[in-house]
């Protein structure tokens, strides 16, 4: 098996947590309350735009000018892209000026930036790639399983037609083909450790629904209480 079988295969548990999830079955038949969708469109643009900023930093790390052109390209896609979706989004939301100015990011949308980024600045490109990639290929094989689903909402039926398109099949089937390159090259020792950080992502994005359904918030209320008994 190639390195992004081996890897697919390992995390399947993960990957199938996030498949069941009722935050995306919810989405596919479109009973998911909007509340708990416009928490999640809020926290994955605050997701988003650093993670634009590590496709960035790969374009840094690359070793040859194509590869930091193509990382350069997937940094601007999801800049202009998924960004131009979420403005969307967030006025069929109702999410306003004070909203987003006053927006935290949960502790879930932190922890996961915060692991990608250190993924990248203490490794490679190969590092920096496989922190980025269940993002490109999770999102992509639920876009598959939705692809057919009528949820009947203008809202759901947008964000499946994003993940359901060819354009963005393109994208993740180039950066599968990378991963693979660049993990042929490493040591058994190496492949391991990029294995753990695609299984850090792939956890996270399963905790990512979460969040979102749950609408997790700081427990900083919870600990001033129990400090005080």
């Amino acid at each position: 098996m190639t390195f992004c079988e081996e890897v697919r295969s390992e995390c399947d548990a993960l990957w199938q947590g996030s498949f069941d999830h009722p935050f995306v079955k919810g989405v596919a038949d479109g009973t998911l309350p909007l509340d708990v969708f416009k928490f999640y469109v809020q926290q994955d643009s605050y997701y988003l735009s650093h993670f634009a900023k590590i496709q960035a930093l790969g374009a840094v790390k690359a070793q040859d000018l194509l590869t930091t052109q193509r990382f350069a390209a997937h940094a601007e896609q999801t800049c202009s892209a998924e960004m131009s979706l979420h403005e969307s989004f967030f006025g069929m939301l109702g999410i306003t000026e004070e909203e987003r100015s006053t927006f935290q990011p949960a502790p879930t949308a932190y922890q996961y930036v915060s692991h990608m980024y250190r993924a990248a600045h203490e490794g490679d490109l190969a590092d920096t790639l496989a922190a980025l990639l269940p993002c490109y290929w999770l999102y992509y094989e639920i876009g598959e399983r939705l692809k057919d689903a009528k949820p009947n909402h203008p809202v759901y039926d947008k964000w499946i037609q994003t993940y359901g398109s060819e354009w963005f099949a393109e994208l993740v089937q180039e950066q599968i083909s990378r991963m693979n390159e660049l993990a042929e090259a490493v040591s058994p020792e190496r492949r391991t450790q990029l294995k753990e950080h695609f299984r850090k992502s792939s956890y996270y994005e399963w905790q990512f629904w979460e969040m979102a359904w749950t609408q997790q918030q700081w427990a900083i209320h919870s600990y001033e209480v129990a400090a005080s008994q």
